[in-house]
């Protein structure tokens, strides 16, 4: 097996995905027990995710996620991937923050999205205003006063027990986000592994722009994407198409269903719009056996300079999720 270049600390993202069959309660379930996994692997944090009113995805809450799974878990950071924030108010979530922070000293870190409710009626549920994406760096720079205890708008408001702790933030960047990150001074998770030529403008545009503060020092990048490892290519792919299929149904009917078995999708009979989001969906992610991955995550993390790889990987077959997180530890020696 080849070695990875200078190997990264290696996370998981769970998005707390539904399966055909099941409920929402057994997908947060799974979510905990997948990270009492990850932590017996040697991972280094395990994130949750933010979604509102998406049939095959359970995790809504994040905080309330990331308490039950620092809970069941000892060692392992625990955090968001993230709290969207411009559906809360950035007082609100440095006061849940700080609770966590409270009874999970040193373990728990606020990864920060700048996404706001994905349709107009989820939108109105939430109060929210398409628009309110673009103050994303205001209410950055609002939740991040709270915490450290510089906010001084409202002079006799404390957010307690956040003022203070030790909360590290953390930006997901999808377009200026990247720059977002660099010009407050925090780490920066970077997505889409199947457009490298994106990838690495983010990356190429935060350090640039990199400004050092109080939260970090230097530029943090981590890499975020999905990885399937597997004895066989074939297996590994067929760990991909769950998610490749459900992202092509709701790019076709508009919902985004449970995860189904990878036998029963590639049953189905597609229509040549399916077939083609389908195979799209399979196309430049990590996956294979673990010398194909380990010499594609070495080229990763020599095109990026990650610090970090966030793996994000959901399936059906949760046995073939665990032997792929098992293969995937293998290869980065973690443990």
């Amino acid at each position: 097996m080849s070695p990875l270049v200078a190997p990264p600390r290696f996370s998981f993202l769970d998005r707390s995905r539904t399966r055909k069959g099941d409920d929402g309660a057994r997908a947060l379930r799974d979510t905990v027990r997948l990270a009492r996994t990850a932590e017996e692997l040697g991972y280094h944090r395990f994130w949750v995710s933010e979604h509102h009113s998406v049939p095959g995805v359970a995790g809504s809450a994040p905080t309330v996620l990331a308490a039950a799974v620092a809970a069941a878990t000892s060692t392992i950071r625990v955090g968001t991937g993230g709290v969207m924030l411009p559906n809360h108010q950035p007082f609100v979530v440095a006061e849940q923050f700080g609770v966590l922070a409270a009874l999970f000293p040193g373990r728990v870190d606020m990864g920060l999205g700048r996404s706001v409710g994905f349709t107009e009626g989820v939108r109105r549920a939430l109060g929210r205003d398409k628009r309110d994406a673009e103050g994303f760096a205001v209410q950055l720079g609002e939740l991040l006063g709270w915490i450290d205890g510089t906010q001084r708008a409202h002079p006799q408001v404390h957010a307690r027990p956040a003022e203070g702790l030790d909360i590290p933030p953390y930006v997901l960047a999808t377009g200026e986000g990247a720059a977002i990150a660099a010009a407050a001074g925090l780490p920066v998770v970077v997505g889409d592994l199947r457009d490298r030529d994106r990838l690495k403008r983010a990356v190429t545009v935060y350090r640039d722009g990199f400004v050092p503060s109080r939260w970090a020092r230097e530029p943090y990048v981590i890499v975020a994407g999905t990885v399937a490892v597997a004895a066989t290519p074939e297996a590994a792919r067929r760990i991909l198409v769950p998610e490749a299929w459900s992202m092509a149904y709701a790019r076709t009917h508009g919902t985004f269903p449970p995860l189904a078995p990878a036998e029963e999708i590639e049953a189905r009979v597609m229509t040549d719009r399916e077939r083609g989001l389908f195979e799209d969906g399979l196309r430049g992610q990590l996956a294979g056996t673990e010398d194909t991955v380990a010499d594609a995550l070495g080229r990763l993390v020599e095109e990026t300079g990650a610090d970090e790889v966030l793996v994000t990987t959901s399936t059906y077959d949760r046995a073939a999720l665990v032997d792929s997180m098992t293969r995937l530890a293998r290869i980065a020696h973690l443990g």
